[in-house]
């Protein structure tokens, strides 16, 4: 779901998705949450804006004590600038506090344990990501997912009809 970033009659930002992991919470039983800011170039805010975004092969790394968003794709708009060649696959760099690196660093290297990038999304007129500490999913629990979302769709169809 990609949203143009809008204004209230204040004339401030109001807060908005650009992009979703669905797969992500398939995939995944999340953990914790983690909102993070991102180091972009002019350009990528421009095609966020546009919602020229993919978001669900990313994942994050940590290197350095420094925080990436890898595989996240923003495609560049047709009206880039001519000096400047945009990279759409380029690494991004992600905010955090140390203290929090720090404390994910520990949970990550336990087993199973992993970054994923959820949401992108503005806030105060900034791009924000929410991450997610993460343990992968087994098959047998993907089964489980699946046959919950089905039996909470035969449930919305058949008070569907029955509202008729």
């Amino acid at each position: 779901m990609a949203t143009k970033h809008s204004t209230d009659a204040s004339g401030k930002g109001v807060d908005s998705r650009i992009a979703d992991n669905k797969k992500a919470l398939f995939n995944y039983a999340i953990e914790e949450r983690f909102e993070a800011g991102m180091v972009l170039q002019g350009w990528e805010v421009k095609a966020l804006r546009e919602g020229k975004v993919q978001l669900t092969d990313g994942y994050v790394v940590i290197r350095d004590g420094e925080m990436y968003l890898i595989g996240c794709q923003i495609n560049p708009l047709r009206t880039a600038s001519t000096h400047v060649s945009p990279d759409s696959v380029r690494t991004k760099k992600l905010l955090l506090h140390k203290e929090q690196i720090r404390r994910l660093v520990g949970k990550v290297e336990q087993k199973g344990f992993a970054l994923v990038p959820l949401n992108l999304h503005w806030k105060t007129g900034r791009v924000k990501c929410e991450i997610a500490l993460a343990k992968g999913k087994a098959e047998h629990d993907k089964r489980d997912t699946i046959k919950d979302r089905e039996g909470k769709r035969e449930v919305e169809r058949a008070m569907k009809t029955r509202n008729r």
